[in-house]
């Protein structure tokens, strides 16, 4: 049985990857979002099975879920996680 993050630990992260990973954020809406044509996007929240963000694609924004491939257990698994997505990406 999985427990959602504080709020507070939710908005730090996505507070952070927007503001220092915008990059990354793209990124994973292009790879694993299946939107490769994603211009931008922004990450609205994330908790233990998933993250939700705003995609910008050139006809408009829309939603996006993209599911982790593990329940996280707290927010430095989180962290581990998104940075291993990018690295998996690099490779």
């Amino acid at each position: 049985m999985s427990h959602a993050f504080p709020p507070e630990v939710s908005d730090r992260i996505c507070k952070h990857m927007n503001q220092d990973h915008a990059d990354a954020v793209v990124q994973y809406a292009q790879a694993f979002g299946g939107m490769p044509e994603a211009t931008a996007a922004t990450l609205l929240a994330i908790d233990p099975e998933g993250m939700d963000l705003q995609v910008e694609l050139p006809d408009g924004t829309q939603p996006l879920r993209i599911a982790f491939d593990h329940t996280l257990v707290d927010a430095k698994d989180a962290h581990h996680t998104l940075v291993a997505m990018i690295r998996e990406l690099q490779n």
